[in-house]
């Protein structure tokens, strides 16, 4: 082929690509459509010839990117886009495409991270439709409007964190920072419910502080605070990751123990009292605990913590300082 035909067939190509174009943008003024969205942070439309694999877009988009038009290739392929989605976003995106080309899903619509000229990623929301097919439906062109969600998304981060911290409030003691009352109620619950399903032991220790109105008294209310958060992280030091701890009452503390049989329970008991009367605190005074350990055995949730909190009483009454299963 001679030089003169083969610019004939690379101007011929740029013909049908033209008239590709041409006939969407005269489709698209008939039905005075803009694919039926007009958000703010609108890019503009996009244009895709799958058969040269051309992109032709408004200068807006890749102006949120951080590039100029000088610095784009003469031919921005389909790719030049798809090289810059986040890993995390890549497969979604493609399987979106994939699926409405395949006439799957009436439109192409997805949300998606494209990374910037400067690094930093910016957040889209592309929706979009195959216009032309061939005879044999084969994809010939596709057009779209893309817009730039990145305020969106942050402030959805902002709300949702916004959102987890009142829920973990409502369920944190703020004093000791463990699950409060109805917290531990409700974890117990659910951990009783479990082991009626699955046949598995749960068993609870209801922990109370001696002494404490003393040491109150004695040392002062900010001193007893400091105490509970210490006697909290005595605990939280012997129990295992799947255990949970909650701030019962005042100076009272309930443990929950997964998995673990009365006689277990007892000696995790033993490990938490031990752990206590052993340790420094800082009011340099000596803080022991007594306990009532009770294991599931199918009553409801108030009459296993009445039988611990009977044993806990038995455990007072009988010296302080021990453990009672």
């Amino acid at each position: 082929m001679s030089q003169i035909d083969e610019l004939c067939a690379e101007l011929l190509q740029k013909v049908r690509e033209l008239e590709l174009l041409t006939q969407q943008l005269l489709k698209e003024q008939e039905e005075e459509s803009r694919l039926g969205y007009a958000w703010s942070g609108d890019l503009g439309h996009w244009y895709w010839n799958m058969q040269s694999n051309s992109v032709v877009f408004n200068t807006k988009e890749i102006q949120a990117m951080g590039y100029d038009r000088s610095e784009l290739p003469e031919r921005v392929t389909y790719q030049f886009f798809t090289d810059r989605l986040h890993s995390d976003d890549y497969e979604r995106t493609m399987a979106a495409m994939k699926s409405h080309m395949r006439s799957e899903a009436k439109v192409y619509e997805v949300e998606y991270r494209i990374k910037a000229k400067n690094g930093e990623w910016i957040w889209f929301y592309d929706r979009g439709k195959i216009t032309q097919r061939d005879s044999d439906g084969k994809p010939l062109f596709a057009a779209g409007i893309v817009f730039d969600i990145s305020e969106q998304k942050a402030r959805e981060t902002i709300l949702t964190e916004h959102n987890r911290l009142l829920s973990e409030d409502a369920r944190t003691d703020s004093l000791t920072g463990i699950l409060n009352r109805k917290a531990i109620l409700a974890d117990l619950n659910g951990q009783m419910m479990e082991s009626s399903t699955q046949k598995k032991p749960v068993s609870v220790v209801l922990v109370d502080i001696d002494h404490f109105k003393s040491i109150n008294d004695t040392y002062g209310h900010v001193t007893g605070d400091m105490v509970l958060k210490e006697v909290t992280q005595a605990i939280r030091d012997v129990l295992r990751d799947r255990d949970s701890i909650g701030r019962y009452g005042g100076e009272e503390f309930l443990v929950i123990l997964p998995e673990t049989d009365l006689n277990q329970a007892i000696r995790a008991g033993e490990r938490i009292r031990r752990e206590i009367a052993s340790r420094e605190f800082s009011c340099s005074c000596p803080v022991t605990i007594s306990g009532g350990v009770q294991t599931y055995q199918g009553e409801d949730l108030m009459d296993l913590i009445h039988s611990a909190d009977q044993k806990l009483y038995q455990a007072k009454q009988g010296g302080r300082n021990r453990m009672i299963g």
